[in-house]
């Protein structure tokens, strides 16, 4: 169990950055991203114990992540927006994007929970297909739909502009 925890410790260490992008991208708000992260962590450590195999680290604590993510959308069920410029600052946004990184971003943001979850694991987080079903708990045919789904919406909405 020891190798467990020290496995799930030095993952959160080496990976802190993106824990924190995804939690931004849900919550808009530094501190509120922090919050999650911070929470997800407690959380993981907590629960250490269901955890049996070191290989199941990032599919589990990702699930944390993103049920604390979606426990914060529920709890807060407001808009916060930020001026173009910050959003700018705190999100990475991956070369293959063709339109304004901010412009992106608020069409993923438009998106249902299931379809931006899905997204951002997938293009945000370079995630196989297979790790977002362990995260999501669906099967690997629901993640491809949610996935094409997301893609023709954000498409639409592209070719709109």
């Amino acid at each position: 169990m020891q190798n467990v925890k020290e496995t799930l410790i030095n993952y959160i260490k080496e990976n802190e950055d993106k824990f924190y992008r995804i939690a931004f991208s849900y919550s808009k708000n530094e501190d509120a991203a922090l919050d999650i992260v911070q929470e997800a962590i407690v959380k993981s450590l907590n629960h250490i114990n269901k955890l049996k195999k070191e290989e199941y680290v990032k599919t589990w604590f990702y699930r944390i992540l993103i049920n604390e993510c979606l426990q914060y959308i529920k709890k807060n069920k407001r808009i916060i927006t930020y001026e173009s410029q910050e959003i700018e600052n705190k999100i990475e946004w991956n070369d293959d994007i063709s339109i304004n990184g901010i412009d992106m971003y608020k069409y993923i943001q438009n998106l249902n929970k299931k379809l931006r979850t899905v997204i951002i694991l997938r293009y945000f987080e370079d995630m196989k297909i297979e790790e977002i079903a362990k995260i999501t708990k669906t099967n690997i045919s629901t993640v491809k739909s949610r996935l094409y789904k997301a893609l023709e919406i954000l498409k639409n909405s592209i070719e709109d502009i």
